[in-house]
C-alpha cells in the first residue's frame, strides 16, 4: 500500500489537474456560444442559396452554364480533399472520427487512386493535417489555420486556391470533409462531393416540387451573368458553412470531453481519499501497536 504522502501528492495532483478541466470546459463552453450563434445565423442563408443554385443549374443545359465549375471531366484521375480538423486535441474522438471517416470513404470508393498516388489534401486544421501525412498521402504545403482569425476573408484565400487547382486541371474531383454540428453530445461526419458542381452533390431537397423544377425562369440582367457569380459564390459558402459547422463542433465535443474529464477526477478523488483513509487508520494501529508492545515489555523487565 502507497504511504500517506504519495497519496496526498496524487490528491493533489488530481485536484490541479481537475481545476484545469473545469476552466477549459467554461471556455468551451464559452467559445461554443459564439460559434453556434455564428454558424446558425449562416445555416439558413447557405440551405436556402444551395436549394436556388439547386434548381437552376437542374433546368439549365450543362453547356450553358458559363461556369467551368460545373464541368464534369471524362477521366476522373486526379482527387483532391478539403478536409477540415481542429489544431488542439482534448475534445474526446472528434478529430480521430472525421479522420478515419475520410480515409474510409476514401479506400472504398478511390482504392486505386490511393495506390497510384493520386489523392492529395487540403487541410484546414492541424489534426488532420499530420493524420495524413503520417500516412504518406500528399497533403498540399502546410496546415491552413483558418482558426486563429476565423473570417469569410481567411476562409475565402483557401478556396481561391481550390478553385485554381480545380479549373487549371491538376484535379479532376473535389471533396470536402468536415463535423457537422448536431449537438454539443454529437457530431455529424460529412464527406461529399464539392467539384465539380452538379444537383445530385447538392442534394436538392425533397420539398422542391417537379413543377418548381421544369419551371422557365427570367434572368436580369442575362443568364450567363447570374450563373457565372452565383455558382462560385454558392460554393464560397458551401465550404465557409463547413468551417464554421467544424468550429462549433470541436467546441461542443471539447466542452463535452472536459465535462467528463473532470467527473473522472472527482471519481479519482472518492478513490484516493478511501485510500487515504485506510492508510491513516492502518499507521494509526501500527503506532498503538507499537506503543502497546513497549509498554509490555518494559512490564515484563
Amino acid at each position: 500500500m502507497a504511504n500517506l504522502k504519495d497519496i496526498r501528492n496524487r490528491m493533489k495532483s488530481v485536484k490541479n489537474t481537475q481545476q484545469v478541466t473545469k476552466a477549459m470546459k467554461m471556455v468551451a463552453a464559452a467559445k461554443l456560444r459564439r460559434a453556434q450563434d455564428r454558424m446558425l445565423q449562416l445555416r439558413p442563408y447557405a440551405s436556402k442559396l444551395r436549394e436556388i443554385i439547386g434548381n437552376v443549374i437542374s433546368v439549365v443545359d450543362a453547356e450553358d452554364i458559363p461556369s467551368r465549375l460545373v464541368e464534369q471531366r471524362e477521366v476522373v484521375d486526379n482527387i483532391l480533399v478539403v478536409h477540415v480538423t481542429s489544431n488542439r486535441g482534448l475534445a474526446g474522438a472528434f478529430n480521430t472520427n472525421i479522420n478515419k471517416a475520410t480515409l474510409a470513404y476514401l479506400q472504398e470508393t478511390h482504392a486505386d487512386k490511393i495506390e497510384q498516388g493520386k489523392v492529395q489534401f487540403v487541410c484546414m486544421g492541424r489534426k488532420g493535417f499530420e493524420f495524413f501525412r503520417k500516412r504518406g498521402f500528399n497533403v498540399n504545403g502546410k496546415n491552413f489555420d483558418v482558426f486563429q482569425d476565423l473570417s469569410f476573408d481567411t476562409v475565402n484565400e483557401v478556396i481561391d486556391m481550390i478553385f485554381e487547382k480545380f479549373l487549371s486541371g491538376e484535379v479532376d474531383k473535389v471533396y470536402l470533409a468536415f463535423n457537422e454540428f448536431k449537438n454539443v453530445m454529437s457530431q455529424i461526419r460529412r464527406v461529399e462531393p464539392l467539384l465539380p458542381l452538379s444537383v445530385d452533390s447538392l442534394e436538392v431537397v425533397e420539398k422542391t416540387t417537379e413543377s418548381t423544377l421544369q419551371s422557365d425562369y427570367l434572368y436580369e440582367p442575362d443568364q450567363a451573368q447570374i450563373l457565372s457569380e452565383l455558382i462560385p459564390k454558392a460554393l464560397r459558402i458551401q465550404i465557409f458553412r463547413a468551417v464554421l459547422e467544424s468550429n462549433a463542433a470541436e467546441q461542443g465535443a471539447r466542452m463535452v470531453a472536459m465535462d467528463k474529464a473532470t467527473e473522472n477526477a472527482e471519481d479519482l478523488l472518492k478513490s484516493l481519499r478511501i485510500s487515504y483513509n485506510k492508510a491513516r487508520q492502518a499507521s494509526i494501529t501500527n503506532e498503538i501497536l507499537e506503543i502497546v508492545a513497549g509498554a509490555n515489555a518494559l512490564e515484563s523487565k
